[in-house]
């Protein structure tokens, strides 16, 4: 496979993965130079008719602190370089694996601001350590100047003033998981106006660094469905940091308990979170696939 981005015609190696349908690129950062890509590059690698076509690209590069084994840095579909991808992070492990760059299981890998640690089962499935959701307005970034609000169980919820659909105002838990999330509940998913919502949700002035706009759809207290317009990528098959994300603040609100299957359109995954403890903040757990489509070599 051959895609031509600029007229430097340098060739790089790349693997094709998904994780319950997020795909990505994932690019050995050790054993190539990746540092002068630019960010049009990396567009036109995810643009899914004029490149390889994923919802972000994943780099794989050495360790910079002593407590991780490898360092992984995320850029969306757009080319914007964002802090976390849960998806992303089990195709993580499971390329370091496959490509024998480690044999270590668990791996604590080192992303923006924190390290995770993640874990390849016998049958595929890879566990991660997300760490703990931040509440604090100032981390996520979330600013709630004039937005009203009402209290749920344990959660603030917030009221979003948006223009579609007109007169709606979306009352929602904010939270992040390294990214930062709003989540919505609603009655019926499939009509929900993800598409129509997400985007200016994404962009609204309450979020500095934009946000991911999350909607799920109550099963049982164990269970639910899941749509994510993600920042930067617009709505994608599944959203590993939206899930946790959805889960925590169902929890927050008294309406799921741990641990929680979550349906997204690309496949399941399984989130586990004990709540607050002491007043701290107890990592989540999510559990799901990852899988490799197919490698190769494109033009830059």
């Amino acid at each position: 496979m051959s895609t031509s981005s600029s007229n430097t015609g340098r060739k790089i190696r790349f693997t094709k993965m998904h994780g319950a349908g997020n795909d990505f690129i994932v690019l050995n950062g050790i054993d190539q130079d990746l540092s002068s890509i630019t960010r049009k590059q990396w567009q036109t690698l995810a643009h899914r008719q004029f490149g390889i076509g994923a919802d972000q690209i994943l780099i794989v590069e050495k360790a910079t602190r002593p407590d991780a084994d490898f360092r992984y840095r995320i850029f969306n579909s757009d080319g914007g370089e964002v802090e976390q991808c849960g998806n992303g992070s089990r195709c993580f492990v499971r390329f370091v694996l496959d490509q024998g760059l480690s044999t270590k299981n668990p791996l604590r890998v080192e992303v923006a601001h924190t390290v995770l640690t993640l874990r390849s089962h016998p049958d595929g499935q890879v566990e991660v350590d997300m760490g703990a959701p931040i509440f604090e307005h100032n981390q996520i970034p979330f600013n709630t100047s004039g937005l009203a609000s009402m209290q749920e169980f344990q959660e603030m919820l917030y009221a979003l003033p948006l223009d579609h659909p007109a007169s709606h105002d979306s009352f929602v838990g904010v939270l992040s998981m390294g990214n930062p999330h709003a989540v919505q509940v609603v009655t019926d998913l499939e009509s929900a106006p993800v598409l129509e919502e997400g985007p200016e949700i994404e962009k609204h002035s309450a979020f500095p660094k934009r946000v991911n706009a999350g909607y799920m759809q109550m099963l049982n207290r164990n269970e639910i469905k899941l749509r994510v317009y993600e920042r930067g990528a617009g709505e994608t098959l599944a959203c590993g940091t939206g899930a946790c994300a959805a889960v925590v603040s169902g929890i927050r609100r008294g309406l799921l308990d741990s641990p929680v299957k979550v349906h997204t359109r690309g496949g399941d995954l399984l989130i586990a979170w004990g709540g607050i403890i002491n007043n701290v903040a107890q990592s989540v757990i999510m559990t799901g696939p990852a899988a490799t489509a197919f490698e190769g070599e494109t033009q830059i």
